[in-house]
């Protein structure tokens, strides 16, 4: 019952947003959604492990679901080709009604200001290992271009949160990552109007949605083997949680150079979470730059 009444509320949503988008209140340009497709559609490498992730630019409260208004709607029947993700909890579940909406549409409840270690982002990892597919945003909020930080006359994304270099470490098969590009959703749903208007998008606007190619797992592989990493699937609960027992006074046993040990490995895995994200950041950046120039603001659709 609760998987077809998921099926149902990603159905219904897909073909609501598709049906927004064919409307001629808005126009949108799809660049290389074949990437995306050819992941989905690879039952091989999904069946033993692999999942997909997606990770674009966060640019209005209508990224998602609208952009996947773009795929066949064939896909909505299956839960292997629609998205898991993370959303806010203190935006998407502000009630019964709300809660029950997103957790029907494979929204994973997340609290702003937990961490890394919290139960969203320990299911991400689990559906990758199951071969699903994930999207995420790595700003973790809206972010319009007008506010990104610039320098040089560059505009940058505000910094990728941790949490998607610790789900792209833990997942047993390295994903296929593939970088995406949205724009004009900005001008769709701009921040900061009035109510009740703010409720409401747009007309007439252009919209873009850009596929890059997949990140090289090279990249990251580099990165973890520099530091000498071994992926650790129950580090969250075990070794680095918050509420581990370690953490909580049970020292017994442990000695002062085990302590210091212990620290020292949490740094290095911290500076490993840093590093595998600012990857993705950099390839999310770098596929904006070819979309919307050097401040990261215009469509070249």
């Amino acid at each position: 019952m609760a998987e077809l009444l998921s099926t149902a509320t990603i159905t219904a949503t897909g073909l609501l947003c598709k049906a927004f988008l064919n409307s001629g209140l808005c126009s949108i340009t799809v660049s290389n959604l074949h990437i995306l497709l050819d992941a989905l559609r690879n039952n091989e490498r999904r069946r033993h492990g692999q999942g997909v992730v997606t990770v674009a630019n966060h640019i209005s409260t209508l990224d998602d679901p609208l952009v996947w208004g773009t795929l066949p709607a064939k896909l909505y029947l299956n839960s292997s080709t629609t998205r898991w993700s993370l959303g806010a909890s203190d935006i998407m579940f502000t009630n019964p009604l709300f809660s029950a909406f997103f957790r029907n549409g494979q929204v994973l409840e997340t609290f702003r200001g937990n961490g890394i270690f919290q139960p969203s982002v320990d299911i991400a990892i689990k559906q990758l290992n199951e071969g699903n597919w994930v999207h995420l945003f790595g700003e973790g909020k809206v972010n319009q271009p007008p506010n990104y930080p610039r320098s040089h006359g560059v505009a940058r994304l505000p910094r990728f949160k941790w949490g998607v270099g610790r789900i792209l470490m833990e997942t047993a098969i390295p994903p296929v990552i593939i970088p995406m590009w949205l724009t004009g959703f900005d001008k769709l749903m701009p921040e900061h109007r009035v109510s009740p208007y703010k409720y409401f998008p747009k007309l007439g606007i252009r919209l873009g949605v850009a596929f890059g190619d997949p990140i090289p797992v090279e990249e990251i592989m580099a990165v973890l083997s520099a530091h000498s990493y071994e992926p650790l699937v129950t580090e969250g609960s075990v070794e680095f949680k918050p509420s581990d027992k370690f953490h909580q006074g049970a020292r017994v046993g442990c000695t002062v150079m085990q302590a210091e040990e212990r620290r020292e490995r949490k740094r290095q895995l911290d500076v490993m979470r840093s590093d595998v994200t600012a990857i993705i950041q950099r390839a999310v950046e770098a596929l904006g730059r070819q979309v919307s120039g050097d401040l990261l603001n215009n469509s070249r659709s």
